[in-house]
Order: C-alpha cells, then sequence, then structure tokens
C-alpha cells in the first residue's frame, strides 16, 4: 500500500509531466508547478531537492511509460522479425499517443535539456541508447533465430531504423500531419523486409 508521501509525490510528477515535456525544462516555471498540482511551494520542495529532480523523474516516468507500451505491443509476437515490424507498428500510432504527453519526450527533451541542463540532457542520451540497443537485440535474436542475415551490422541497423523514427516523429509534429510517420514506417518495413529478413 502507498504511503501518502509516495502517492504525494506520483501525483506531483503525474501532474507535472506534461507541462514539462510541452513547455522545456527552462520554460517551466514553479508557479505553474504550484498552479497545475495546487500544491504550495514547501509541499513540491518538501518531495523534491529541485526543478531539476523533479524533471528527471517527471521524463523517467513518461519515457518508462512510453517503452511499456512498445514492449507490451511486440508481446504479440514471439518472432524477433515479426518484433521488428511491431515497433513501426506502434509508431503508426504514435502522434495521437504523444500529442497526449504534449509532443514526444525523447524529441522534446532531447533539444531542450541540451543547452538548459546536462544531468536531464544525460538521462535523455541514456533513453534513446536504451531503445536503440533494444532494437539491436532484436535483431540479434532474429539472426540467432535465422530469421535475420547474419552479416547485418545490428548496431549500425539499429541507430540507422530509430533516426528515421525520430526524423518521423519531427516532421510529423512540426507539420502536424501523420503522414510523414506512416510513410516512414512503411518504408522501414521495405527496408526489414527486402535487406534484414532471409
Amino acid at each position: 500500500m502507498l504511503t501518502k508521501a509516495k502517492k504525494t509525490t506520483d501525483f506531483i510528477i503525474q501532474t507535472v509531466a506534461p507541462i514539462f515535456n510541452k513547455n522545456g525544462y527552462a520554460a517551466t516555471s514553479l508557479s505553474d508547478i504550484t498552479k497545475a498540482t495546487g500544491l504550495t511551494k514547501g509541499a513540491i520542495y518538501g518531495n523534491f531537492k529541485n526543478k531539476e529532480e523533479l524533471a528527471i523523474a517527471a521524463f523517467t516516468m513518461t519515457v518508462k511509460n512510453m517503452l511499456r507500451r512498445i514492449t507490451d505491443h511486440q508481446s504479440l509476437s514471439d518472432s524477433p522479425i515479426e518484433k521488428l515490424f511491431l515497433v513501426t507498428d506502434f509508431y503508426r500510432n504514435y502522434y495521437n499517443y504523444s500529442q497526449e504527453l504534449g509532443g514526444c519526450p525523447v524529441l522534446n527533451m532531447g533539444v531542450d535539456a541540451k543547452h538548459q541542463n546536462v544531468a536531464l540532457f544525460k538521462y535523455v542520451q541514456y533513453t534513446i541508447d536504451k531503445i536503440q540497443n533494444n532494437v539491436a537485440r532484436l535483431i540479434d535474436d532474429g539472426k540467432q533465430e535465422g530469421e535475420i542475415i547474419p552479416e547485418t551490422d545490428s548496431v549500425l541497423y539499429a541507430k540507422r531504423l530509430y533516426t528515421m523514427i525520430i526524423g518521423a516523429i519531427f516532421m510529423t509534429h512540426t507539420m502536424e500531419n501523420n503522414s510523414y510517420l506512416l510513410q516512414t514506417m512503411d518504408q522501414i518495413d521495405t527496408m526489414i523486409q527486402n535487406e534484414l529478413k532471409i
């Protein structure tokens, strides 16, 4: 059972996560946080030592939920190559999902924190590495299962795929047009079919 303090901490994180994601670290003020939560400055700093700690907690929670969604979607198949196709399938619906979050957390915080907050930026880099490593692991699994061409450079290919995905997310949000994501996911599917699949 959650303690009252833990419930308050979770409530603060869940409430301010979309604000940080949408406004960025520097543009999110303490008054934005107190207004959204209905809590005093003392109550906020009773749970977090500073704004940076809160921003990191908010980003971590948002990304954790996103990665859980991707993992759940991938569980629809046991086949590594099919799991790769399920990654693109997830991102076909990412625009609507990320709109609820105030945009893509990896993209938003990556751009914002680069020049604003070193600690938060390192969390973004860690997240990108984690996502790319997960894709590379899928490719490695596919090679072991005899589904993917053995000579494939798993890490290089994972970076290539994720770069395409992030680029499509940027264009979709900037142009407010989901076709960038849909067309890029179709292109990645073609690449997986023609360049990876045995």
